[in-house]
């Protein structure tokens, strides 16, 4: 069967070459560029726990070695701490507001990493180098796409132009997608939501490893040019810090960009301004902008071809990384098994419909956030609460930056009658627990996924205590794999001591990029299939169905 064609070799095109490669499923990466990447500090990436696992698990590649997980977050209006996030070893957080250290109820995140994004593809390309299923195709500009019943014909221009046949094609090409236009799909939004002036500078702050929010630094307490100022550790004693500009065009001159970096570093500092060495600069405009449809026949948008979004802290990469995540396995038993229309067309129905409901929170929260004193001086507390939203986008949780939840999938399944509630609720990441492996070896939980397969995880309490030769044959663990290996699709049976939420004999279904299915009181076949069978989105279509859409 002809590779699947991915157009675009930025971070989402390359994970998704890997993922697949993971799952047996080769691929051709076109790139109109010589294959190499910028080296620019100022450009950098905020991965959340599970998207930053996803990338080490494909490559092998340590990221926190070569990023930085802040040890806290601080956020400030003027010269008043407004809440305070620390993170300890476990990914555990305890926060306070106006400096009074104490949980407030939240659920307890991970640090997020901060690194430079040409470290990141820099990795993923060290992966894809050694990687037999995968061709690089460099100097290759897309300028044709064609599709019928049994797969896509691509053609590209430049040197080594040509035509290349796949058997699904994806688009990953970024912002302004040739994919997305010769398949002459909408891209409505809003442009210039927010615009940065970055700098990337190596310097001594009083907090050498937190990031910072600082709203309406008392340096600056006049105008619309107020604003704000974030300063985020890298490696090395470098920081990326960010300008909130004031509305419109207006072009940031060099002399305008060190007036911000003295007066900043010296108001941070409080004294004059500390040295410092000046690295790299840039404009970051944000916009916000949803593909109508992803999906079209064999052919698909994934990452910033599909969407954009980042302003109030979101990132716009980590969402990229999860559409490959999410659509790599399906592609994968697609490509294996025959064509499952149902699970292909999830890939839109579930991903951007998280990816819309984050950019309505940012869409409405930006008028509340940017809407200047007025609302400050009318609604008690508002500035506390608008804190609380930018802590949110930046810290990776709430409507703003959690990672989305598939609980209206079409793969649902419906009315299992033994399921039983956990404190991950269906179509949510599941939690990372440590977890015996079929060889009896104890690994994570998330270290089994990304390999196509489902995973069927029993919550026995006692077993990480014995052998696993003492238990596997014992209690419900016999009939329990017997009823994984009736699945209509591989699975794996691992073993967990607890899960949260969980009480003894609990079955939890997950599916092969993280999301639970459901959790079940103890062993019930049935109810395991059927949760399977949905999962997949039904028997497999034919090749014929496939090619009628």
């Amino acid at each position: 069967m002809d590779p699947v064609i991915i157009v675009g070799s930025g971070p989402v095109g390359l994970t998704l070459a890997l993922a697949l490669a993971r799952q047996e499923v080769p691929s051709v990466i076109l790139d109109e560029g010589p294959g190499k990447d910028e080296q620019r500090l100022a450009r950098t990436v905020v991965l959340r726990e599970d998207t930053a696992a996803l990338i080490e698990r494909l490559t092998g590649f340590p990221l926190s070695e070569a990023g930085f997980r802040w040890a806290g977050w601080r956020s400030m209006r003027r010269k008043q701490v407004m809440r305070e996030v620390r993170f300890d070893a476990q990914g555990d957080d305890a926060e306070g507001a106006t400096g009074a250290a104490g949980p407030d109820g939240q659920e307890g995140i991970a640090a997020p990493l901060h690194i430079a994004q040409h470290v990141l593809t820099g990795a993923l390309r060290q992966a894809l180098a050694g990687e037999r299923l995968v061709k690089l195709a460099v100097d290759n500009r897309l300028d044709a796409v064609e599709q019928e019943s049994s797969g896509v014909t691509a053609h590209t221009r430049g040197p080594k132009g040509t035509w290349w046949r796949g058997s699904y094609l994806v688009g990953c090409d970024g912002p302004r997608s040739t994919v997305r236009k010769l398949l002459d799909i909408r891209f409505p939004g809003r442009t210039a939501v927010e615009r940065h002036a970055v700098a990337a500078l190596r310097t001594e702050l009083p907090w050498p490893d937190q990031a910072l929010l600082h709203r309406v630094p008392p340096w600056r307490t006049t105008g619309p040019s107020a604003g704000e100022v974030t300063g985020r550790p890298l490696p090395d004693g470098v920081w990326r810090l960010d300008w909130l500009l004031p509305p419109g065009k207006d072009l940031v001159t060099p002399e305008l960009l060190l007036t911000r970096i003295r007066e900043t570093l010296a108001g941070w500092t409080e004294g004059p301004t500390p040295p410092y060495e000046l690295l790299d600069t840039g404009v970051h405009t944000v916009h916000h902008r949803l593909a109508r449809r992803w999906r079209v026949g064999r052919v698909f948008l994934a990452g910033d071809a599909a969407h954009l979004l980042g302003a109030l802290g979101t990132q716009g990469l980590d969402e990229g990384l999860r559409d490959a995540d999410n659509l790599a396995w399906k592609l994968a038993l697609s490509w294996h098994h025959g064509p499952h229309e149902a699970l292909l067309d999830s890939y839109q129905a579930e991903r951007r419909a998280v990816v819309a409901a984050r950019l309505r929170a940012a869409d409405q929260a930006l008028p509340l956030v940017r809407g200047g004193a007025g609302l400050r001086a009318v609604v008690p507390g508002s500035a506390r609460g608008h804190d609380s939203l930018l802590t949110d986008g930046h810290l990776g949780r709430g409507a703003l930056g959690a990672p989305g939840a598939y609980a209206d999938s079409p793969l649902a399944p419906r009315h299992i009658e033994g399921e039983v509630p956990v404190d991950t609720p269906p179509g949510a990441p599941v939690i990372d627990v440590r977890v015996t492996a079929e060889d009896g070896s104890f690994v994570r939980l998330r270290d089994r996924l990304g390999r196509g397969a489902l995973l069927v995880v029993l919550v026995a309490p006692g077993t990480g205590v014995w052998e696993r030769k003492h238990w596997v044959t014992a209690g419900v663990m016999p009939r329990l794999a017997a009823a994984v290996t009736a699945l209509p699709h591989p699975a794996e049976l691992l073993v967990a001591e607890s899960y949260p939420g969980a009480a003894a004999h609990t079955v939890l279904l997950v599916r092969p990029d993280g999301h639970l299915v459901t959790a079940l009181s103890g062993v019930r076949p049935a109810d395991l299939y059927a949760a399977a069978e949905a999962t997949l989105g039904g028997p497999a279509k034919t090749e014929a169905t496939a090619g009628s859409r």
